[in-house]
């Protein structure tokens, strides 16, 4: 029970941390968000990699760089999870982040389309009435607006690939952060160069402590998703569901209050198709949830 509760909240943390983060990636909104992208690859490998010195986990490193199959599925992941926070800083510096939260309320979906179509997984009746709801929402913004929402079904779709690839890597969330990061780090570092001799990095845009903030992106990057790594492994999987909606709801909250985006008409219908399906996948693991309970509570 006890392992449940801070499972939980691990989990719950670095779902606030990821919902609250746009505050951060618009401090660096003056910034190249390329160039922004490239500093958050370098430096997360960086921090990965001073992580793992310190938990003593090199050993976990070395036989990837002998396995070519797990070695490229971290090359393509690294790819995916590049695209996915490359968009992501893009739509917080360019005024999108109602966009992103779109994205990642049916990023969900995707995952369990995925998970049909890939892994024969079956969703409960429920999450099936989810899916059909966010399709309709995703489906009537595209008509009413005669446009594709790009960059919500880019964030969506990228890190819904990326989990579909790692459900099969058989290496530790550590160990496969690192590599992926490790892979794009060469790429991040030669447009970093290019950049910053062409006058388009960071500097003149920032100045004095403002240049802490480029090492920061490797520490925001990597605590959330250590929080989750390892709080994700103390609960059940129904409680993860649940817990998945914080971060996207608190990116919809902030777009609106914080960065006082608007909310037409077409968008906010949309999103209210996407949210009155998620209540019957909420409602369903609640009562999972409920059911495990009384189950547990039975054989005391």
């Amino acid at each position: 029970m006890k392992k449940t509760v801070w499972g939980s909240l691990g989990v719950a943390a670095a779902y606030v941390c990821w919902g609250v983060l746009t505050v951060f990636w618009n401090l660096l909104g003056k910034v190249n968000s390329v160039y922004v992208l490239s500093q958050r690859i370098i430096w997360s490998m960086v921090f990965m990699g001073i992580f793992i010195a310190a938990t003593g986990k090199w050993k976990e490193i070395a036989p990837v760089f002998r396995n070519r199959k797990q070695l490229a599925t971290c090359f393509i992941c690294g790819i995916l999870i590049t695209i996915n926070w490359g968009v992501y800083i893009f739509a917080v510096s360019s005024a999108h982040v109602l966009d992103a939260s779109l994205g990642y309320f049916i990023e969900p979906v995707l995952v369990g389309a995925i998970g049909m179509l890939l892994f024969r997984e079956r969703p409960s009746r429920m999450e099936r009435i989810t899916f059909l709801f966010a399709l309709i929402g995703v489906a009537y913004m595209i008509v009413r607006t005669r446009t594709v929402p790009m960059l919500a079904l880019l964030i969506s779709g990228s890190f819904a690939l990326y989990g579909a690839l790692k459900k099969n890597l058989d290496i530790s969330p550590y160990a496969s952060l690192f590599m992926e990061t490790l892979c794009m780090t060469p790429f991040a570092l030669l447009f970093a160069l290019w950049a910053d001799h062409a006058g388009m990095g960071s500097i003149g845009v920032l100045s004095g402590t403002g240049f802490l903030l480029l090492p920061a992106c490797g520490i925001i990057t990597s605590v959330p998703l250590l929080l989750f790594n390892i709080g994700v492994k103390e609960i059940p999987y129904y409680i993860s569901g649940i817990l998945m909606y914080i971060n996207p709801t608190l990116q919809f909250l902030m777009g609106l209050f914080y960065f006082h985006e608007e909310l037409d008409t077409n968008r906010l219908v949309a999103f209210c198709f996407i949210w009155f399906g998620i209540l019957f996948t909420v409602a369903d693991h609640v009562g999972q949830s409920r059911k495990n309970y009384k189950a547990g509570q039975s054989k005391i």
